[in-house]
């Protein structure tokens, strides 16, 4: 039987970004104590926490006296080398599991994984060698998309291929890396489900997200998202099996394609809470850091129904381009929540907050989140 960790233990993040910021205060809430691990110093996650440590993944000395410090470790940052889980796992729990990130931090092991297991997926080729790419893109047309493998986030690592022209360019893009090439997917919409998985193997979800982005970054999030009952069911569905068939303990977050013609395709997965997750802080009973605490101590998953429709909307480092935000303007606007990730540094493109706003109806969440972005800019 597994032990459940309550308050008053001390809960291991390997990482140390805004998403274990907003984990560390949810757990901080609820009594518990926070250390997270990561080569940075004065992090978002580490001025929240407890106990900030300093050290490299692969300083696996340091990671193993971090894990024997701790009662449970889990992650707000996927790239974290095998070594690195394995060496924590030695000393406290590891939830998700290092077998559930050896799948999602690469793309062609986890697209391989889910066409193993039946669930849908665009068409893809993996691609080792020249000849591989030039195969590969006469099976699967123009347009078509080349990706590294591993190490990629947020548009980074990948290169649209329209014409025979592109093939080289792209070729030289890769680098040497391991790559996936894709079909391209005209799609409706972009969609996502955060869920939850406890160690008993109780499930818990949020719906279906609807996603708009931006330069291939998260630009806006509404929930609920404009989709019919029987496709959220079967997304839901989709989400539930991969946990289950991942042996997933903890939040797992399924990005979606929407077809044209209402197809749901599996795009990404990520092993943890998610930037399009953020809504349930301010519009959930349980949002999805408190949901990912609950999972990874064993306690019961909390309800997931939601209090008023939300939507976040991302604030990037362009914001900063002529100065400080004007925070008073966007506060202004009512029902509107300001979270910032404490970055020093504003760069273009940059996670540096985000803006959630509620409301009675999705359309005026959206009108009130947007209003207040831009208030940000005035002077």
């Amino acid at each position: 039987m597994q032990r459940v960790i309550l308050p008053g233990g001390t809960i291991g993040v390997l990482g140390s970004g805004q998403l274990g910021r907003m984990f560390a205060i949810k757990a901080r809430r609820m009594g518990y104590r926070v250390h997270t691990y990561s080569p940075d110093t004065d992090t978002p996650t580490g001025q929240i926490a407890d106990r900030e440590w300093i050290g490299d993944y692969d300083d696996l000395a340091k990671v193993r006296a971090f894990a024997s410090k701790v009662d449970v470790i889990t992650f707000e940052f996927e790239n974290v080398p095998s070594a690195t889980t394995d060496a924590a796992a030695e000393c406290a729990p590891v939830r998700p599991h290092g077998s559930v990130l050896h799948v999602t931090q690469n793309r062609l092991r986890e697209k391989r994984f889910l066409e193993q297991h039946g669930f849908p997926l665009p068409d893809f080729r993996p691609i080792h060698q020249h000849a591989d790419l030039l195969r590969g893109v006469t099976e699967l047309g123009f347009p078509c998309v080349l990706k590294t493998a591993g190490w990629g986030y947020d548009g980074k690592g990948q290169s649209r291929i329209n014409t025979p022209d592109d093939v080289e360019d792209a070729w030289i893009a890769l680098d040497g890396a391991e790559g996936v090439l894709e079909a391209f997917v005209d799609f409706a919409h972009e969609a996502s489900v955060v869920a939850a998985r406890g160690v008993d193997g109780s499930f818990a979800h949020f719906g279906l997200f609807e996603n708009n982005h931006q330069n291939h970054i998260l630009d806006l999030t509404l929930d609920p998202g404009s989709f019919d009952v029987a496709l959220q069911a079967e997304a839901v569905e989709i989400a539930r099996g991969i946990l289950e068939t991942l042996d997933v303990v903890g939040v797992l977050c399924v990005e979606f394609f929407i077809t044209r013609d209402g197809k749901l395709l599996v795009n990404e997965l990520a092993p943890r809470v998610h930037n399009s997750g953020h809504v349930t802080f301010d519009n959930c009973i349980t949002s999805q850091f408190e949901q990912q605490l609950r999972a990874v101590c064993g306690l019961p998953l909390g309800a997931t129904d939601r209090l008023r429709p939300g939507v976040m909307a991302n604030l990037l480092g362009d914001l900063w381009a002529e100065g400080e935000p004007n925070w008073a303007a966007a506060c202004a606007v009512p029902n509107v929540k300001l979270h910032l990730y404490g970055k020093m540094e504003a760069r273009p493109g940059r996670k540096m907050g985000h803006l959630t706003a509620l409301a009675d109806t999705i359309d005026e969440a959206r009108t009130a989140a947007l209003a207040a972005r831009n208030a940000l800019t005035t002077r």
